[in-house]
């Protein structure tokens, strides 16, 4: 009697681990809105920036990065919501959260210090650098290899941009969203309605 207690009760505690771990995955999947969101407003604005400068006469196309504030505010606000309705954080969901987090302020810095120094060229090589890093992270804590490529491929980008020089550089920057975000934020939307089923 006091053995197959101790067993119920090895047995619960497997499937309270068990839930557990499910519930750390599903939670953290919730970042396809993240990935597709960053992606598509930096698809747009890189796109815009580029056919502006091509297309047309405007003297600032650089302008329309001026979305990626308002983003901003748009992606902590939907974190702090969601986050909210978790009661439990684990681990793994702080890690993830604040590698994103030091990105932010990564990204921020590098923009600084290239404005400062009027060097535009590097923005996109650099930034793709700085962003490889939390994406590849992130696809190793959620265990989605579609991410950890993504990761791998804003590297490779990175190089294309610094060494095909300001004429190839722009173009890296919407088709790195794509390979980086956007495909892997729809396979990991798709593959969560697949867990929630």
């Amino acid at each position: 009697m006091e053995n197959e207690e101790k067993l119920m009760t090895g047995e619960e505690s497997l499937k309270i681990i068990t839930e557990m771990i499910n519930k750390t995955k599903m939670n953290i999947r919730q970042s396809s809105f993240h990935l597709l969101f960053w992606g598509w407003l930096i698809l747009f604005c890189s796109l815009s920036e580029y056919l502006l400068l091509k297309l047309t006469n405007y003297a600032s196309p650089w302008y329309i990065w001026y979305l990626v504030i308002p983003g901003v505010f748009v992606s902590l606000i939907y974190g702090f919501v969601n986050g909210r309705k978790e009661h439990v954080h684990t681990y793994a969901e702080m890690v993830y959260m604040w590698t994103w987090m030091g990105f932010l302020v990564v990204a921020i810095v590098l923009m600084v210090y290239l404005n400062l120094e009027k060097r535009y060229d590097l923005i996109p090589p650099f930034i793709l650098l700085a962003a490889g890093l939390p994406t590849f992270v992130s696809g190793f804590i959620i265990k989605f290899k579609p991410l950890i490529f993504g990761g791998a491929s804003f590297w490779i980008f990175s190089l294309i941009a610094f060494f095909g020089g300001p004429s190839v550089a722009p173009l890296t920057v919407p088709v790195a969203m794509l390979t980086g975000y956007l495909i892997p934020g729809y396979m990991l939307k798709r593959k969560n309605g697949h867990d929630t089923v």
